[in-house]
């Protein structure tokens, strides 16, 4: 059986199917006795979903030198 601290680091692996059959295995099992390690679980997913769907969409365009530069000077004030 899995440690919290070992599912964390299996996350990733588990939600790419990376795993073999036993480590799926254990890892659902510790799933199953823990709720904390369901709830970051549930995290990463969504988290994964809202990034997915961040791909498609273009970034601003970089602001103006003179722009960031008036940021700065007031920020010192």
């Amino acid at each position: 059986m899995y440690i919290c601290r070992e599912i964390t680091e299996l996350v990733t692996d588990y939600l790419e199917e990376h795993l073999s059959f036993g480590e799926r295995l254990r890892f659902q099992f510790h799933l199953g006795m823990c709720r904390h390690c369901r709830a970051y679980l549930r995290q990463m997913k969504m988290t994964v979903k809202i990034v997915n769907r961040l791909r498609g969409e273009a970034f601003p365009p970089p602001l103006p030198p003179e722009l960031l530069q008036r940021f700065k000077q007031w920020r010192r004030r």
